[in-house]
């Protein structure tokens, strides 16, 4: 492992994305407890793309335009349902001292599922790990199931961050609803932004 891979892996996780949105949303509704498991449930999230990655299927995905854009719009329309929940006040951003408690299991289908609909973790996986795997090596697939455990360590480490802290300030939100009102159109321009950049998006 090198510095070059950690600064990097930094820079792409604390660069805000759904799943942080996710995660800081699980922190405002429904505490410390439910943006830690958002968290876990982002990060359990990289899992599919990183076997892809290991195994060649990011490699079809990269060259069959047809699959890249079946998985990229359904990625856009799962963050347009995300942006109309959170509009709703049924989603990540409902915050009031009532709301009914989502199950762990619900929070992390969730999570995994808002990076799973990502085609472009999958591209950054195919194209980032093997910059740092010597084709050569005999020990390239345990060097890439390392680096991406060091990635996934990191991811849940940010995330888990950026949850703790929306949770610290839940209360100082709570009580203000003209703060809440503009978080919940915040945060769903936020994944309508990303969505129409993801469509935009070429392989």
């Amino acid at each position: 492992m090198t510095i070059e891979f950690l600064i990097t892996t930094l820079i792409v996780v604390i660069s805000p994305g759904t799943g942080a949105l996710y995660t800081i949303g699980a922190g405002l509704s429904r505490g410390a407890r439910a943006s830690v498991i958002a968290a876990f449930g982002c990060t359990l999230g990289i899992v599919p793309h990183m076997l892809a990655a290991i195994t060649g299927l990011a490699a079809i995905l990269y060259t069959s335009a047809l699959a890249f854009e079946i998985i990229k719009y359904l990625g856009v329309a799962y963050l347009l349902y995300m942006a109309w929940m959170t509009l709703k006040e049924t989603g990540a951003l409902r915050v009031e001292t009532d709301v009914p408690e989502k199950s762990a299991g619900k929070v992390i289908v969730e999570s995994i599922l808002i990076n799973i609909l990502n085609p472009k973790l999958s591209i950054f996986f195919f194209a980032f790990l093997p910059q740092f795997v010597p084709t050569t090596s005999a020990g390239a697939l345990p060097r890439m199931l390392g680096l991406s455990a060091v990635f996934m360590v990191v991811t849940f480490v940010v995330f888990t961050g950026y949850g703790l802290f929306a949770a610290a300030i839940r209360n100082h939100v709570i009580s203000r609803p003209a703060i809440m009102t503009w978080m919940r159109r915040t945060f769903a321009a936020a994944f309508v932004l990303l969505g129409l950049r993801l469509a935009l998006s070429e392989r």
